[in-house]
């Protein structure tokens, strides 16, 4: 209800290709569309799962706030490359989110108010540093997020880019259309700053610290968040809680800011493991003008009892065990965690599916390679072509030109037919003989030939044993 009319609160794309938009009246609405379906918003209860969509987008980042009421603003500074990317986190988050049932349009811009329009009228998925000008001029002015009375009057005047908009003069533009419509242009232009405030569960544990004079050296940094980290343990060993992801979020004088985020492969409260988590990434920190406030919070925490909180050194323990954890969570925060694993074995003959990556403490596999058939310690991936010949059918070749190097064949074992699993009903048909060479030099390579000898299949090195 808008006073006494009723109003079209949300229109799906069949309604908005009609003509429908928020904002029109029910009347003219059905005017325009006879027998029009429609269903009485419930703003409350879209302001609660807007609020719980935000609570779930923390594991993205940190800095996650609500844009009422379709949006999600969130600060993927100091995070993306945990996910390869700014283009990899939002493929990834959309493609979430779908799973969960809820089609969503993202993208990311150097200012809030760019990607909002970028997102909703734009086929970008990430705008370039310093080209929010250019990727916002060709909008619609409805990426400006203005009023409707505003969008009428620049419809009578013939104004629907936001290049038109920002190319009039600045006072006859205030004057003619208000101040908030100068805000809303600087704003997705990125011309003036826009905070977001972020949401903070009730639940959270964190542990702050607000200066009176602001910081900005990298040695007070991080004597503050060996500070906070200290306090956090505390709070989380009254909870009976570990760590298993760490956010810290750095607010500066201007608004700005920062975040960093890590994590750990299991629950700690060894609160000078995770400070020093943040070591090196420190100096990646602008201070701006200075830092008037550092916030750590534990984004997610599991159940861990005291005697789990005891860890063997390097050496090994009673048991000769080692706890490798520590190394894996320094690992993890200096090159991101999908560039930390171990390969584990999969029982199959097909060389590309013999290893698969699995988190680096993963138990030890149950399956294993046949210990008949020799494999290369390093395979090749793709196999590269090299130019020889076989003198008879199923004979490996005398020589072979890899890299523009000729190898002659001293020792040779084979044919090893391997063909594609079709049982598992993925895999193109595929039919390789593998040869084991060694040759004059005494290098070993694993060669095939990609289809038998009577229909004329070329050859390839697919792996160098040691």
């Amino acid at each position: 209800m808008s006073g006494a009319r009723r109003v079209i609160a949300a229109a799906d794309a069949t309604a908005q290709g009609l003509g429908l938009y928020p904002g029109m009246t029910i009347a003219q609405a059905q005017a325009l569309v006879p027998n029009l379906h429609v269903l009485d918003a419930t703003p409350e209860e879209d302001a609660s799962a807007l609020r719980e969509l935000a609570r779930w987008a923390i594991g993205f980042s940190p800095v996650v706030a609500i844009d009422p009421p379709d949006g999600i603003w969130i600060d993927i500074a100091g995070v993306a490359h945990l996910f390869g990317s700014e283009e990899g986190l939002l493929r990834d988050l959309v493609k979430r989110l779908a799973r969960r049932g809820v089609t969503a349009r993202a993208a990311v811009a150097d200012a809030p108010g760019a990607a909002w329009a970028v997102a909703r009228y734009g086929n970008t998925l990430v705008v370039p540093p310093g080209r929010t000008v250019d990727a916002v001029a060709t909008l619609s002015v409805q990426a400006l997020r203005l009023t409707a009375d505003a969008l009428n009057a620049m419809n009578k005047l013939g104004i629907e880019r936001v290049g038109q908009l920002a190319a009039m003069p600045r006072a006859p533009m205030v004057r003619r259309f208000g101040k908030d419509v100068a805000l809303r242009l600087d704003q997705a232009m990125g011309h003036v700053f826009e905070p977001i405030n972020p949401l903070i569960p009730d639940e959270t544990v964190l542990a702050s610290l607000a200066f009176a004079d602001p910081i900005s050296r990298p040695e007070d940094i991080r004597d503050v968040v060996q500070r906070l980290s200290k306090d956090l343990c505390a709070d989380l060993m009254r909870r009976g809680e570990g760590v298993r992801r760490l956010d810290l979020v750095i607010r500066n004088v201007d608004q700005k800011g920062a975040s960093l985020r890590v994590g750990t492969v299991k629950a700690t409260r060894d609160h000078k493991h995770l400070a020093r988590l943040f070591d090196e990434r420190i100096e990646t920190i602008d201070p701006g003008f200075g830092i008037e406030e550092i916030v750590l919070i534990a984004s997610r925490t599991e159940p861990l009892a005291d005697e789990q909180t005891e860890v063997r050194d390097l050496d090994g323990g009673e048991d000769g065990d080692v706890d490798m954890s520590r190394l894996v969570d320094r690992l993890t925060a200096r090159v991101g965690s999908k560039r930390v694993y171990r390969l584990a074995p999969v029982e199959t003959l097909v060389p590309e599916r013999m290893v698969r990556r699995v988190p680096p403490l993963s138990p030890p596999a149950v399956s294993g390679w046949p210990n008949n058939l020799p494999r290369p310690s390093r395979l090749l991936e793709p196999p590269e072509a090299i130019g020889t010949t076989a003198l008879l059918p199923d004979h490996p070749p005398a020589f072979f030109i890899w890299r523009h190097v000729r190898h002659k064949v001293t020792k040779a074992d084979g044919p090893e037919r391997i063909t594609s699993e079709w049982w598992l009903g993925d895999q193109p048909k595929m039919v390789r003989d593998y040869y084991r060479l060694e040759t004059a030099k005494g290098d070993r390579f694993w060669v095939f030939r990609d289809a038998p000898a009577a229909e004329g299949g070329s050859w390839w090195v697919h792996g160098i044993f040691a």
